[in-house]
């Protein structure tokens, strides 16, 4: 009997160990891969989105590869330590300025005593947020800035960086212009709000507005007619020769309309002089060339005159006649100091584009310089001539006899 039990006691504990195992399997297995179908709760939900906002990765999913590479966490972390020295940068600008402000007090006072005379006037310039020390004129010029959806962020960063410029070349100009910026919102007033710390706010003579630039164009009749509109000065001033040459002919209601202009690179008009009380549109757009014709025919649609600065009729250039925002504003300010295209666009557009006036400007002084330079060397090569064709001066002979004249001296003398 007991022979006969063994067996069957053995075989019983060996299927409870088979069904412990297989317990213990299905544990594992549940608790390691969960099952698809279960579903998923609104704390499992929470849990999950904690986890991947802590880590950065997918709750479960360690192994997986960050979403930043190496150099996207490298600029994250420069532009993190840039923010958080902002306010000591603030302060050693503070303190800089107390501190020049000091040696100043204290050299008027030196030199009001007698004891130094030193101290020289300060230079007459505008005041940090002040419209500048140029005459207002009644020209308003507009940047469209409705282009965001064709752009990426660096691009709008280095539109943003124009803008400033631009507005930096008004305030210094000598004849200033109306600045406004049409269709001011989206990322473009974030970063001015944000990284510029609303700078813009104490701009003095450039409007923002969320407005299109149609809407824009039409409010700044009232800027240019109003008490600030400025006066007709510079080369807006219609000289002497053009009332002799036909120019009485307009009337002067025609001179005070003015007309709205948008500025492409792709229309058939020239613009061959700025108008009193007209405005320019800019197109906002920084895109590498990628949209051609874009702010053309945004115009166009919209029924606004298009033209082109007279680049082709002034300069010979070796890349297309697009230019950034800052610098056809630039143009546009030179030439209503000097009157002068060729002079203006020489002065603003950048070396590296190769542009050589047609005119001859620079060619001619280059010839004239070539001349000058073979004119010297003709002159010298002469100078040359005249030396060698004179004779040979005698070399003069040492007073002291050579050795062979004291041989024959002593021959003569019988010695």
């Amino acid at each position: 009997m007991e022979s006969d039990e063994r067996p069957a006691k053995m075989r019983k504990l060996e299927h409870a160990d088979d069904e412990q195992s297989s317990l213990n399997a299905d544990i594992v297995t549940s608790t390691a891969i969960p099952d698809a179908q279960t579903p998923v709760t609104a704390e499992n939900a929470e849990a999950e989105e904690s986890a991947t906002a802590a880590t950065g990765t997918p709750a479960g999913d360690e192994d997986a590869a960050p979403k930043l590479s190496k150099n996207q966490l490298k600029k994250q972390k420069r532009h993190d330590r840039w923010e958080a020295g902002r306010e000591d940068r603030k302060q050693k600008r503070k303190d800089k300025i107390k501190e020049k402000k000091e040696r100043w007090r204290e050299a008027r006072k030196s030199d009001g005593d007698g004891t130094s005379s030193t101290v020289q006037p300060r230079p007459a310039r505008a005041l940090r947020h002040s419209a500048g020390l140029g005459t207002q004129v009644p020209v308003t010029i507009i940047f469209d800035c409705d282009f965001e959806d064709f752009m990426f962020d660096h691009e709008l960063k280095s539109l943003g960086l124009q803008i400033t410029r631009s507005y930096s070349d008004n305030r210094k100009a000598k004849f200033r212009a109306h600045l406004a910026l049409s269709s001011f919102g989206g990322k473009m007033k974030e970063r001015f709000d944000g990284i510029l710390a609303q700078q813009y706010t104490h701009w003095k003579g450039f409007r923002f507005s969320e407005e299109d630039f149609v809407a824009v164009a039409q409010t700044s009749k009232e800027w240019m007619t109003g008490p600030k509109g400025g006066e007709i000065a510079g080369a807006l001033k219609p000289s002497e020769e053009d009332g002799a040459s036909g120019e009485e002919e307009k009337t002067d209601k025609t001179i005070e309309e003015g007309e709205i202009v948008y500025l492409s690179a792709e229309s058939d008009n020239v613009l061959t002089h700025l108008k009193p009380n007209s405005t320019y549109i800019i197109g906002g757009l920084v895109d590498k060339n990628r949209h051609k014709g874009i702010c053309h025919k945004r115009a166009v649609e919209r029924g606004i005159k298009t033209a082109k600065l007279p680049i082709g009729e002034f300069l010979e250039m070796n890349s297309r006649q697009v230019l950034v925002t800052n610098h056809v504003l630039e143009i546009m300010l030179k030439w209503m100091e000097s009157g002068d295209w060729g002079k203006a666009f020489m002065e603003v557009i950048p070396k590296r584009k190769g542009g050589k006036l047609k005119d001859g400007g620079d060619d001619e002084e280059a010839d004239l310089d070539e001349a000058e330079h073979k004119e010297e060397l003709d002159q010298d090569m002469e100078e040359a001539e005249d030396v060698s064709a004179e004779p040979a001066p005698k070399v003069p002979q040492s007073e002291e006899p050579t050795q062979a004249e004291k041989g024959t001296e002593a021959w003569n003398q019988g010695i």
